[in-house]
């Protein structure tokens, strides 16, 4: 940390800012959640679907509620499970069970049954909406603030699954390098989606798409 440190200060002349983790779910937060207005009674559930750890922050208009981490990214899950290509019906259960587990683990600090809104973020989110809104290439206005149902997002998620990874490098919205995980990311997205439905009893019938994120979130700390 002190050679990073230094080097930032060498380099760009200024001191990095080492924030804890209740700041980066509450920037992570504002910046995913703008995307989509905040109404007083409700509350957004917000989950980075990135190659690193899972993160579930719940918030209101006034702030971050709970939020809580878990490894479950797509890369350690691909090289977990989903070795045959494309991937078996068993690796996939194996996935999903992980991801279930995730979900349980998450209830204990973050009550994700009291969400009104799901908000996906990153990657994996948007490569599913390009996928589910038929795109030919990716168009950030398409993708950014696009709201899909549960069964969109599976339907989406188990193209993008049933395919080569050859196939997956053909398609132009594909990100660059992200074929060979977008399996266990479209999955993941997928099953979180369906078990949030799950828990607010069909409340929650979707979720929005937002390419906004932490980096949106420092900018607009900045500006307030």
């Amino acid at each position: 940390r002190r050679a990073f440190a230094a080097g930032i200060r060498e380099r760009l002349g200024i001191e990095p800012e080492v924030i804890s983790g209740d700041e980066e779910a509450r920037l992570s937060f504002a910046g995913a959640a703008a995307a989509v207005p905040q109404t007083a009674e409700g509350r957004s559930l917000v989950v980075d679907i990135g190659a690193g750890p899972r993160e579930f922050v719940l918030g209101e208009a006034d702030g971050v509620i709970a939020a809580r981490s878990h490894d479950i990214g797509s890369v350690r899950l691909t090289e977990r499970y989903l070795s045959s290509n494309p991937p078996t019906e068993a690796q996939l259960r194996r996935l999903v069970e992980d991801v279930d587990a995730a979900v349980e683990a998450t209830l204990e600090t973050v009550p994700l049954d009291t969400a009104t809104r799901l908000i996906g973020v990153a990657g994996s989110v948007t490569t599913v909406t390009a996928r589910a809104l038929g795109l030919r290439r990716y168009d950030s206005q398409a993708v950014h603030g696009a709201e899909l149902g549960i069964e969109e997002i599976t339907a989406a998620a188990g193209e993008l699954t049933r395919m080569t990874r050859e196939q997956r490098s053909d398609l132009e919205y594909m990100p660059a390098g992200r074929e060979d995980v977008i399996g266990a990311g479209a999955q993941i997205w997928a099953r979180i989606a369906q078990r949030i439905g799950e828990l607010t009893e069909g409340r929650i019938r979707g979720a929005v798409t937002s390419e906004q994120d932490i980096l949106d979130g420092i900018a607009l700390s900045l500006l307030s």
